[in-house]
């Protein structure tokens, strides 16, 4: 899994049939301090991210686990929006 921030949609009126009612984001990697790294995924939502929110990226075969994805030619989802996390004592991101 990755950290991430969405940062956009991406549209595309035709796909494969079995992507139909999926929502695409873009999102770009931060790194543990919460900085964007510049590496972007374009990842299927399963859990209904919005803009500017920070979340969790599964990606290759793990991918295709969720409930939304499964049997789907995706290859990264949105898994979860993080509310918070930590190292050590050390708040690095609160919602």
């Amino acid at each position: 899994m990755n950290l991430g921030k969405v940062v956009g949609t991406v549209v595309a009126t035709r796909k494969e049939t079995s992507m139909d009612g999926l929502k695409l984001m873009l999102v770009r990697y931060v790194d543990i301090e919460g900085k964007e790294t510049g590496s972007h995924v374009v990842a299927a939502d399963a859990v209904g991210a919005g803009p500017e929110e920070m979340v969790l990226v599964a990606s290759g075969s793990s991918a295709r686990q969720t409930l939304a994805t499964d049997k789907r030619p995706v290859d990264a989802v949105i898994m979860a929006i993080v509310d918070d996390w930590s190292i050590g004592e050390e708040i690095k991101y609160k919602k």
